[in-house]
């Protein structure tokens, strides 16, 4: 197998961790894009979300169990931090949707900038219309500071 075929079948993996290091996630393959949303809990944590389905394209590592959830509103998912730095790690769904499979988003903020820095934005309005804004050109470099 010649490097380029390698790299043809090899898939793309990003991966994050928290401040202490004790809870991390890999998102495996290319991320679309990246969720800012403006609702009031998203607008509040500053988090990026690249989504997939737990345990598929996405794998949230917590070895330790230093995981926390927060549910609010609909209690349909939960908000996950790390409970010794509380960093914001993900969001999951509390329930697997009608294809067995349960949604989750991963921050992108605690991946490496330079990692992520190419993926383009996804506007959601998340507070007024629950739907995506029209696209524009902007990639998370652009809201890194």
């Amino acid at each position: 197998m010649t490097t380029e075929e390698a790299q043809q079948t090899t898939p793309e993996i990003t991966r994050g961790t928290c401040h202490c290091g004790a809870v991390g996630w890999e998102f495996r393959g290319a991320i679309p894009d990246a969720t800012i949303c403006n609702c009031t809990a998203c607008r509040r944590y500053g988090v990026l979300w690249a989504y997939e389905y737990d345990g598929q394209g996405i794998h949230v590592d917590d070895p330790s169990s230093a995981l926390t959830a927060y549910t609010c509103g609909s209690k349909s998912l939960s908000f996950n931090f790390c409970g010794r730095c509380g960093n914001l790690v993900s969001w999951r769904a509390l329930s697997p949707s009608s294809n067995g499979q349960t949604r989750i988003a991963v921050n992108l903020r605690l991946a490496d900038p330079a990692d992520v820095a190419n993926i383009r934005l996804q506007r959601f309005d998340g507070l007024h219309s629950f739907e995506d804004l029209a696209p524009d050109s902007r990639t998370v470099a652009d809201v890194w500071f």
